[in-house]
């Protein structure tokens, strides 16, 4: 089976290490995005990421994703509504 997206990249020096960026074409065919979580596996011919769960999302974006009406929400009352010690 032929692959569907097929690019040459260069493998660069990253700090300690070694890395290749993964660009947007191949990043969106490959449903990858930013703080998805993958393994690296070495194979026959090369190097598998697999990805093995959904992304950890940053508090911002759990804000935005935040639906008060669904998730029921909270009031703040700044009157005492029972019997509070003051």
């Amino acid at each position: 089976m032929a692959p569907a997206l097929k690019v040459e990249q260069t493998v660069q020096e990253w700090g300690n290490g070694l890395g290749v960026r993964i660009t947007s074409p191949v990043a969106k065919a490959a449903h990858l995005s930013q703080g998805m979580p993958i393994t690296v596996e070495v194979v026959k011919n090369g190097v598998l990421l697999r990805v093995v769960g959904k992304p950890k999302l940053s508090l911002s974006q759990k804000l935005k994703a935040f639906d008060p009406k669904q998730h029921g929400g909270e009031i703040m009352d700044t009157q005492p509504i029972g019997k509070e010690i003051i």
